[in-house]
Parts: structure tokens; C-alpha cells; sequence
């Protein structure tokens, strides 16, 4: 047998979706195969000297994330300095410092192979804002939305008129955050304010998007042959009529139908759509393309640059309707990893 490949597993961080990591993390740690990998677990919170504080977290408890978490406790994490001798990292952070290319470019300067997009796509997908000037340029459907920075003066009176303008319902966003963490559904112009403050405790760069109403759609990206191709479509049919944090995580709140029920054209349609968005912004390794179809077109909502590996997580979804199970999807990021590098 050739030698084992010692791997850095980076999961946990100081983000506002730190317990979605550690799920991932222990979830990745269970199927990768022992006898291939020398598994190094890393907690990118244990970094000596920092003076950074965590984020603050959704309050909303999901027993199936908490349920993996019990597992944290019988394992024995590592700092980011002990990436120092791996061969490769496998990222399976989520959110700030994990998604958006800040652990891409410490790992770049360590010289150490790491899974999913380098340093540029992953800041560019983490951020919204600029995530859709990208895809737009690119000929790509997203929706109109009015974006600002509260850290720069600002006039609320004027924005709101633009969201007037826009028109109602209007989804509030973080910019740079996932998870639906900080996200708000406004139907009026009078909440509009405290959506716009419920989303600043999570970033300053707020995003006011139309909320375009249809089919909610997943579709991963892989490139493992050097090529873009999108998995089976996942359908996300949520219990509560929406795709909010707990309807993500929680077993049981969320009907996912895969293969979406689209027609042959609908599907191909998506696939092209998913795979264009990826190319655009340069991704590589292995992505999740979120898109709503309202009867006409396809919108393009955002790309995860590092899909969740939770018990309903949809990467593994998909990826098994294509015939590929969990372990050997794991082996395939981390082949694609070594091969780019």
C-alpha cells in the first residue's frame, strides 16, 4: 500500500457558523477512510497569540448538529500551526475566516495543497454583492438589489427608496455570511430598518435583494476531470415554506427531491446556468450553485464555495444520485485538491 497521506481536516472557527462546521468536520472525519489518510483534526479557533473573538451565533438549536457535536468531546483538536508537515488540508470551514479566502491565502503561504476554490473565488463568492456584478457581467439572471456599507455614511431615507423602487417582498442580507444567518423576509417598508439591523450584527455590507418567488434549487458543481459538470439538481421543498436556518439543519424540515421534478429542458437549463455561474467565478474543486426558477428564468442566488457535509447537507445528495457515495466523494475533492497543486 503506498503511503498514507496526512491530511489536515480544518474545521470549527470563530464564525457565526462554527457548530455547521464542527458537524461537517466530524461528518468528513467519520467517512474518510483511515487507512489512506493520517488524519491531523484542526480547529482554526486554536490559534495562539490571536486576539480575535467569535461571531455571534444563530440561537436556534438543531438536535442533529447537536447531536454530532457530542462527538467533538471524544476527539482532540490541533492549532493551524499543525498544518506545518501535512500534505494537504481539506477545508470544512463555514462562514467568515473559512469561506471567504482568508484561510485560502494562509494555507497558500504555507504551500500546502487545500480543497475546494483558491483565495480569489472564495473571497468573491463569500461576498455578495460583488458575487452578483460578477455573475451579471457574465450574462447570467440575478436580482435587482440595493447594497450599502453602515460602516459608510449613508442616508436611510434613500435607501429605502430604492427598495421602494424595487418593490416588495425583499430579502435582507449579510453580505458576507452564510446560512441563512442574519437573513430577513420584509413585506413592508416599515420593517425594513430593523431587518437592515438584524443583518448589520453580522456584517457591516447589507444586501437588500427582491425576493423572487419559485422553485428553490441546488445544484453542485464538480470538476474533478478538469471539467465543470453539475450533478443531479436538488428540489428543496422546506416544511415551514422557507429556506431558513433551521429548515436547512434540523432532520426531517426540508423535503429534498433529487432529481428536481424539472423537465429534460428545465434541467439542462439549470445544469448550464450552475455551471456557468462556477466558471465565472472561477471556482474549482467542488461547489453548490443555489437557484430559484420562477416559471421563466433561472436566478442565480449565490454559490457555496464550500458545500455543507451535514447529515442534510446536499452535496452528498447529489452526489449519490450520480453514483457516487460519501467516502469516495471525499477521495475525489482531496485527488482534485493534489492534482491542481
Amino acid at each position: 500500500m503506498d503511503k498514507k497521506i496526512k491530511l489536515a481536516l480544518i474545521c470549527g472557527g470563530i464564525s457565526s457558523e462554527r457548530d455547521i462546521s464542527l458537524s461537517t468536520g466530524m461528518q468528513i472525519y467519520k467517512n474518510l477512510n483511515k487507512d489512506k489518510y493520517d488524519i491531523v483534526l484542526i480547529d482554526s479557533a486554536n490559534l495562539p497569540g490571536t486576539n480575535m473573538t467569535a461571531q455571534a451565533k444563530e440561537s436556534v438549536e438543531i438536535d442533529a448538529v447537536a447531536e454530532v457535536l457530542k462527538d467533538v468531546k471524544n476527539v482532540t483538536f490541533g492549532s493551524l500551526v499543525d498544518v506545518v508537515g501535512c500534505d494537504a488540508a481539506f477545508i470544512a470551514l463555514h462562514g467568515k475566516y473559512g469561506e471567504d479566502g482568508t484561510i485560502q491565502g494562509y494555507l497558500e503561504l504555507m504551500g500546502l495543497p487545500y480543497t475546494g476554490s483558491d483565495t480569489l473565488a472564495s473571497a468573491l463568492c463569500m461576498n455578495k454583492s460583488a458575487a452578483k456584478r460578477i455573475l451579471r457581467s457574465a450574462g447570467l439572471t440575478v436580482a435587482d438589489s440595493v447594497d450599502f456599507d453602515t460602516k459608510k455614511p449613508y442616508d436611510f431615507d434613500d435607501i429605502k427608496a430604492r427598495v421602494d423602487a424595487i418593490g416588495y417582498p425583499v430579502m435582507v442580507k449579510p453580505s458576507r455570511q452564510g446560512s441563512t444567518v442574519g437573513m430577513t423576509k420584509v413585506d413592508k417598508g416599515e420593517d425594513l430598518k430593523a431587518a437592515v439591523e438584524t443583518a448589520e450584527k453580522y456584517d457591516s455590507l447589507i444586501v437588500i435583494e427582491k425576493f423572487v418567488s419559485g422553485t428553490e434549487l441546488s445544484v453542485s458543481v464538480i470538476d474533478f476531470d478538469g471539467r465543470p459538470t453539475a450533478l443531479p439538481i436538488a428540489e428543496i421543498v422546506p416544511e415551514s415554506g422557507a429556506y431558513d436556518y433551521y429548515s436547512k439543519y434540523a432532520v426531517g424540515a426540508t423535503n429534498e427531491i433529487v432529481p428536481a421534478r424539472l423537465s429534460e429542458e428545465r434541467t439542462k437549463e439549470a445544469k448550464e446556468a450552475a455551471e456557468a455561474a462556477y466558471e465565472a467565478a472561477g471556482c474549482s474543486g467542488a461547489a453548490r450553485v443555489d437557484i430559484i426558477f420562477d416559471g421563466k428564468d433561472m436566478y442565480i442566488l449565490e454559490i457555496n464555495t464550500i458545500p455543507g457535509m451535514t447529515p442534510t447537507s446536499l452535496l452528498p445528495r447529489s452526489a449519490e444520485a450520480q453514483g457516487i457515495d460519501f467516502p469516495t466523494l471525499l477521495d475525489k475533492i482531496i485527488e482534485s485538491a493534489l492534482r491542481k497543486r
